[in-house]
């Protein structure tokens, strides 16, 4: 039988982090083509509905994303107002590649800004999003948000049963990490305790994960690429210049960025560097500047050069929004 409960969620309001881009609020809807970002603490923006690729970035190299976002669509009434908030789902590829990536939703503004971004991640990713290299979730389908409330920084969530039912441990580690991930991109948010139909799990699921207290980000570094971009979200605007950040487990923690227009033109290929590499998952912050003539699709590409011949290994794409510099 479903159930429902009031939802006792904070207001929360945050400021991208310099450092790691972890947190963050997430602006306001664009109308039409995104309006991105400008400046640290801006919020990254993603297209409208009627704006989105139809098709993902391919992971060879040579390639670059050859859609063209559609026309915004002319409304037809009052829209109803809105605000963007954030789900992360798993992003295919090779074991270097393969892991969380997140994504932006627009939803009806509320003050209950941690169930929206559950209730959009418990959706799952749409048909676009998916493409060619498919995007999935790990969460079951049928999961119920069943409540969700934030105290001193740990948010306790309660799922219906659904949610801890059937995959294996890679599945189990992969629904947990979506849920992490997606809950603490609030500033007000630095870890998660589960609940299953109100009562606290310490065993998840038939392959025992131990969950002996609150779990956070860095609890499921093994659900992320080597390299994982955290901002620009996966579709959204990366404004000119564009802020990328996130974290990395590289050798030597260096690795590149490329940025690739509508053409398949390479604007950019760049080294950029992360805290901590080697073994260890450090976080990284670069200012990318950019020259196009307009506006229009690209492809955000973070790569580790091989140590034999430098070609690129770890490949992530990721769809971007592109402008002129203002």
């Amino acid at each position: 039988m479903k159930r429902s409960f009031p939802l006792l969620i904070l207001a929360l309001v945050a400021v991208l982090a310099a450092c790691n881009g972890a947190t963050g609020g997430l602006g306001s809807v664009p109308t039409a083509a995104p309006t991105p970002s400008t400046g640290p603490g801006e919020p990254d923006l993603t297209p409208g509905p009627t704006a989105t690729p139809s098709t993902a970035p391919s992971v060879e190299p040579s390639s670059g994303p050859s859609s063209t976002p559609a026309p915004a669509a002319t409304p037809t009434q009052t829209p109803t107002e809105t605000m963007i908030v954030r789900a992360y789902f798993v992003l295919g590829g090779d074991p270097r590649e393969a892991g969380l990536v997140p994504v932006l939703r627009v939803v009806p503004k509320s003050t209950a800004v941690a169930a929206a971004a559950m209730n959009g991640l418990l959706a799952g990713p749409t048909k676009d999003e998916a493409g060619d290299r498919t995007m999935t979730t790990a969460i079951p389908d049928g999961t119920e948000l069943l409540g969700v409330t934030i105290k001193n920084g740990v948010a306790t969530v309660d799922l219906s049963t659904q949610f801890d039912t059937g995959g294996g441990s890679a599945s189990m580690q992969y629904r947990l990490a979506q849920v992490v991930y997606t809950l603490t991109q609030f500033a007000s948010v630095k870890s998660v305790v589960f609940q299953i139909e109100g009562q606290t799990v310490t065993v998840f699921g038939g392959e025992g994960i131990v969950l002996d207290g609150p779990v956070g980000r860095a609890d499921f570094y093994d659900q992320l690429p080597e390299i994982f971009v955290d901002r620009p979200a996966y579709g959204a605007a990366l404004g000119n210049p564009g802020k990328v950040t996130g974290t990395a487990n590289v050798f030597e923690a260096t690795f590149r960025i490329a940025l690739i227009d509508a053409s398949g033109k390479t604007l950019l290929d760049e080294m950029a560097m992360a805290t901590c590499g080697t073994g260890c998952r450090g976080t990284f912050a670069v200012s990318l500047d950019y020259t196009v003539s307009k506006a229009q699709w690209g492809t955000l590409r973070t790569y580790d050069p091989s140590e034999v011949d430098g070609s690129p290994e770890a490949i992530r794409d990721y769809p971007v929004w592109l402008t002129p510099a203002g």
